[in-house]
């Protein structure tokens, strides 16, 4: 995926606006990158802007660290899924034009987003405490 988007210089959620600071672009895998945003005055978390080309989808991850790991729905179309510790597994379906207050995925829990064959997928990805190494683990 070619990076042509602009960097954001703003993050706004639930009408709550933050000065962000773009930090660098990561290619994940094959059809996903990830724009690593820091908050100007907010050094408890950080924030992902992550992009998913149709028809491809993020690693199946497992939350491993962390005090809270929030997934945003932003644009496009395509599917959130959160397996939780004792396999269960819920799904989120969005459109575009939806809007999501956030799934806060735990410690333990598995996370996965994949694009529709139709449309490319945004979305964001707070971490709390910044993301670090260890975080997650990829298995699939």
């Amino acid at each position: 995926m070619a990076d042509t988007q602009l960097k954001l210089t703003e993050f706004e959620h639930l009408g709550n606006v933050a000065a962000i600071q773009f930090v660098e672009t990561q290619q994940v895998k094959d059809g996903v990158e990830c724009d690593i945003y820091k908050f100007a005055n907010d050094d408890k978390r950080d924030l992902a802007v992550v992009r998913i080309a149709k028809g491809f989808k993020t690693p199946l991850q497992l939350v491993m660290l962390g005090d809270e790991t929030v997934e945003i729905y932003t644009s496009g179309d395509g599917v959130l899924s959160v397996w939780n510790e004792d396999g269960v597994q819920k799904q989120y379906h969005f459109e575009s034009g939806d809007v999501s207050d956030g799934v806060v995925v735990g410690i333990g829990e598995k996370v996965q987003w994949a694009a529709s064959d139709k449309s490319d997928l945004t979305f964001y990805e707070i971490c709390t405490p910044p993301y670090e190494d260890g975080r997650f683990k990829d298995i699939g």
